[in-house]
């Protein structure tokens, strides 16, 4: 695989471009566990998810199905290598795993470990602790919870001990030395404070460095607030979740909108679902006033969630491209050292920097761009 990543490498020269570094969110759901075979039925990953979505509305975009790297399984390690090539040939200098951990018992865990134990591949990473408790929400039942968290004094010790060894490999990602590492629900921590007083003090003490912690500012609006006041450092922009609040009105929420619905003139998706125009979340995004704290921006190639909800399913229409590209600038020249794409792989969500067999690399060229590189119009990372 390192021949095929220089080869990658070989089609893109940087240039006069950004301090700031792209990281990208990476979903491990892509190979099957115990747990999901129970739940969901044997055998299921997110592709189950993938490939029965539907058009809805003239000019859906879906399904929408990968190219270059197909139907992946994470647990083989020519798939994870092939992920990275694409990424570093693309101008992104890491992921962000999600990692699930409930009161020790962790989820999804095989891909990370076998990159954390092998070396493979040699490309940057951080982890993001997603730490909702698992449910049914992606069919709609919010209320059924599949896997419960526990939290505790001794489960944040217990944790901060196993993410020391994650934090001390030394392809993590640092700010000032300091690993960096995001909590998806901060408020969710019964004494955020207390976990986070009790992850420097350990992570310290096993001489890995105290972590630099970021709470993720995504749907929920309690996560909206200085980050200090919970003890951490800095948030993260989780696009585009805020959208149905920051935005405004839905597509198609006019007056005679209703009546053209009422007359069976217009797709019932645009009532049953929440469709935002992407421009209009980009330009939304790129006018938000900087806050008092530290947060690091956020931008997202589109999203449409319809793959996992039949109701109340959020989608972006008219992504291009070129109006991604336009919005990842804008983040670029806020300042920061990071900007953070939501996703690299979210497919069911419709928000993926992967080729798909739609766009091709398009998403990843303007990523390229973005940050200063110029990418071959097919650059293949393949084993």
């Amino acid at each position: 695989m390192e021949a095929a990543e220089d080869r990658a490498r070989s089609h893109v020269s940087a240039s006069a471009g950004h301090d700031a570094r792209v990281l990208a969110f990476l979903l491990p759901q892509f190979h099957p566990i115990p747990e999901n075979d129970a739940w969901w039925g044997a055998g299921f990953t997110e592709w189950r998810n993938v490939v029965q979505a539907r058009p809805l509305f003239r000019g859906h975009h879906q399904p929408q199905l990968p190219a270059d790297l197909g139907f992946y399984d994470l647990r083989l390690p020519d798939t994870r290598a092939a992920q990275a090539g694409l990424a570093r040939a693309h101008g992104i200098h890491g992921f962000v795993w999600h990692h699930y951990w409930f009161g020790g018992r962790r989820l999804l865990e095989r891909p990370f470990d076998e990159v954390l134990s092998s070396g493979q591949p040699d490309f940057p990473f951080c982890l993001c602790w997603a730490n909702e408790p698992w449910s049914r929400r992606w069919d709609g039942r919010e209320q059924d919870v599949l896997m419960a968290q526990a939290y505790s004094p001794e489960d944040d010790l217990a944790h901060a001990r196993w993410l020391a060894d994650a934090c001390a490999d030394p392809r993590y990602i640092r700010i000032d030395g300091r690993p960096l590492l995001l909590v998806y629900r901060a408020t969710l921590l019964p004494e955020p404070k207390r976990t986070a007083d009790i992850w420097r003090s350990e992570l310290t003490r096993l001489g890995v460095a105290e972590p630099f912690l970021c709470r993720v500012e995504s749907y929920f609006p309690e996560e909206y607030s200085d980050p200090a006041l919970i003890g951490f450092d800095a948030a993260v922009e989780f696009p585009p979740h805020w959208a149905a609040t920051a935005v405004g009105v839905k597509l198609r929420r006019s007056r005679p909108w209703w009546w053209s619905r009422r007359l069976r003139l217009t797709a019932s998706a645009f009532g049953t679902h929440h469709i935002y125009d992407y421009e209009s979340v980009a330009q939304a995004s790129a006018t938000r006033l900087a806050p008092a704290y530290r947060r690091f921006p956020g931008v997202t190639p589109g999203w449409d969630n319809t793959a996992r909800k039949d109701q109340g399913a959020t989608v972006l229409i008219r992504s291009t491209p070129e109006k991604y590209e336009g919005w990842l600038r804008t983040a670029l020249d806020r300042g920061e050292s990071f900007v953070f794409v939501n996703a690299w792989n979210e497919w069911a969500e419709g928000c993926h920097l992967e080729p798909d067999l739609h766009w091709g690399h398009a998403y990843l060229e303007a990523t390229a761009r973005a940050v200063g590189l110029r990418a071959a119009a097919s650059v293949r990372a393949s084993c």
